[in-house]
């Protein structure tokens, strides 16, 4: 394709900040495409927000690092094409300029804070150390400029914020400083590339609301780059389609949201999980059915649980304001979940919902309690007793490649566990090769490592890997929260369907509602370690009782799209 598609939009910035001409972006030799960029051709005018859009691998990340030349060359390098910023072009710039440019003129957000944060250096220093290098300010005018930045990006306490660590920050705060380091410097543009993927959903939408309005307020020409039409509703003027390093469609959100042409953009849109629960059987009659898991009063705390200071702090008191509170990540669980049943538990980070899972499945000790798994109780037992049960209960990671073993052939990583509870090695992985057949994969797959897989694929090798000890209970942690969107429908009909083929009980982590009605009858809603609600799907979503989950709801991005779009299909056509 060259310039622009067909349907390109008319409303097209006419005075844009950025104007990408005929990009072209080269792979090296080996790589199964010629190019990551293809002929990309847009613009982002003054104050507008330009989305782009498209799966793992669809080149818009690369087109991005483009624009200020972070390609890692001579790997990928620009091959063609020009990049204008206000006229200039950036494709041409020698090194020294783009000095200028990054930072000053255009900014970028990360995706993942964590990482693009000095763990050593305190974030208001990372944020100084930028208008040391591009202004001549003094060291207190720049101070001023950093903690009023941070106000405007609404962290609290600004001034302690200056002097925290990241480690010391949550999530939210840390993705907070990160957009406070992009507007320092007032740029023309700035590019966030999925800045909230890794977000909880309120925390998502309070990150999206106040870029919106700090854009609005700066004038500051924004491309957004993201997999979630949720969040292209709730945020874009302009959308931008990208498959396999190429523009398939680009124009209004309007157009692109409720009247899509390509096949592609449907498919994504058809993708997105449904504000509609689906029709699943009732949930089991709980005065006659028998939980497989039956929690009472369990109880974890993580930090200093004691009156007074430790025995560290009293040998050097210089470290007792420096101690960690305790904080209740489980307080007093009372839970059923009974054979065969698919229970979703719902909350935002640090609800505890992950420590929860964790001492079910034996990665944590509760401090108090019972928890009865598959008829036995689990609470006070030592690691080594833990083997037996390890058959009768299995667990899918959020990360799969931190949670497989990269140095490890993927089908040896799914016969370990099998192999351990006494399978012989050979019928061990003839198995996995079964396995991974059974997850969508091939057989020969088997003889590859994790790193030769796509994010999609490792969960799915994730999955297989807990199949194989054939375990009655699946407990999946944020299986799907950092997949695209059409992976994630794959993952999560994957899931539901190896549930019903085999009988199994789930229990489904998450912090996003749509997900969890799309596999789950009954959903658990977790605040500060305590349940504040629990009940059928479709009746929580129907008539939600807490506030919190009220909150969790109408924190979904793009609900009032969907919503639309929903009553569109009902709609009978004139």
């Amino acid at each position: 394709m060259t310039g622009l598609p067909s349907n390109s939009s008319p409303n097209s910035a006419a005075d844009p900040v950025l104007e990408i001409r005929d990009l072209c972006v080269a792979l090296p030799e080996w790589a199964d495409r010629s190019m990551a960029v293809k002929n990309v051709s847009l613009t982002v005018g003054k104050g507008e927000t330009l989305c782009v859009v498209g799966e793992s691998g669809s080149g818009k990340s690369v087109m991005a690092r483009s624009i200020l030349r972070l390609l890692p060359e001579p790997h990928l390098r620009i091959a063609s094409g020009a990049i204008l910023l206000d006229g200039e072009n950036l494709a041409s710039a020698d090194e020294p300029r783009m000095r200028q440019i990054r930072g000053g003129q255009i900014s970028m957000v990360f995706q993942e804070p964590m990482v693009s944060l000095n763990p050593l250096m305190t974030v208001g220093r990372q944020i100084d150390e930028i208008l040391e290098v591009h202004t001549d300010w003094g060291k207190a005018e720049r101070r001023r400029r950093v903690v009023a930045t941070f106000e405007d990006v609404r962290l609290p306490q600004p001034e302690s914020i200056f002097g925290a660590y990241p480690h010391e920050l949550s999530g939210g705060q840390r993705q907070r400083v990160m957009i406070a380091m992009s507007l320092v410097l007032e740029p023309k543009l700035i590019i966030a590339d999925e800045p909230t993927t890794a977000l909880d959903v309120t925390t998502e939408a309070q990150v999206l609301t106040l870029m919106k309005e700090l854009q609005q307020r700066h004038g500051t020409a924004l491309m957004f780059i993201t997999h979630n039409f949720g969040v292209v509703a709730e945020i874009a003027d302009r959308v931008a389609v990208m498959r396999f390093g190429e523009l398939v469609e680009y124009g209004s959100v309007d157009d692109v949201l409720t009247r899509p042409q390509h096949p592609y953009t449907r498919a994504l849109i058809d993708a997105v999980p449904s504000l509609v629960p689906r029709k699943h059987a009732r949930p089991a009659d709980r005065s006659t059915a028998t939980p497989i898991v039956k929690v009472r009063d369990l109880q974890k705390t993580y930090g200093r649980s004691g009156s007074g200071p430790s025995w560290l702090a009293r040998l050097v008191p210089a470290l007792a304001g420096n101690e960690r509170k305790a904080v209740k990540a489980v307080n007093h669980v009372d839970l059923d979940i009974m054979q065969g049943s698919a229970v979703a538990l719902v909350g935002e980070s640090g609800s505890g919902k992950s420590t929860l899972a964790r001492c079910l499945i034996g990665l944590e000790r509760a401090d108090a309690g019972s928890a009865i798994v598959a008829g036995d109780e689990i609470v006070g037992r030592s690691r080594s007793a833990w083997r037996p049960l390890r058959s009768r209960v299995q667990m899918v990671f959020q990360d799969p490649f931190a949670s497989l073993n990269p140095r490890t052939k993927v089908g040896d990583i799914i016969a370990r566990g099998a192999i351990l509870q006494g399978e012989a090695p050979d019928a061990a992985a003839a198995q996995a090769r079964e396995l991974l057949e059974l997850v969508g994969l091939e057989a020969k797959a088997a003889e590859r490592f994790p790193h030769e897989f796509s994010g999609g694929q490792r969960q799915r090798i994730g999955i297989a890997r807990a199949l194989a000890v054939k375990p009655d209970i699946l407990i999946a942690d944020e299986p799907v929260s950092a997949l695209d969107v059409s992976v994630q429908k794959q993952v999560l009909d994957l899931l539901d369907d190896l549930r019903r083929r085999f009988g199994l009980t789930m229990l489904f982590i998450t912090h996003d509602l749509r997900v969890a009605a799309h596999v789950c009858e009954e959903i658990v809603v977790l605040k500060n370690g305590t349940i504040v609600e629990q009940g059928a799907t479709a009746e929580i979503f129907a008539n939600p009782q807490h506030e919190y989950t009220r909150t969790l709801l109408s924190s979904v991005p793009g609900r009032d799209w969907q919503r639309q779009l929903q009553q569109d299909a009902a709609s009978p056509t004139p």
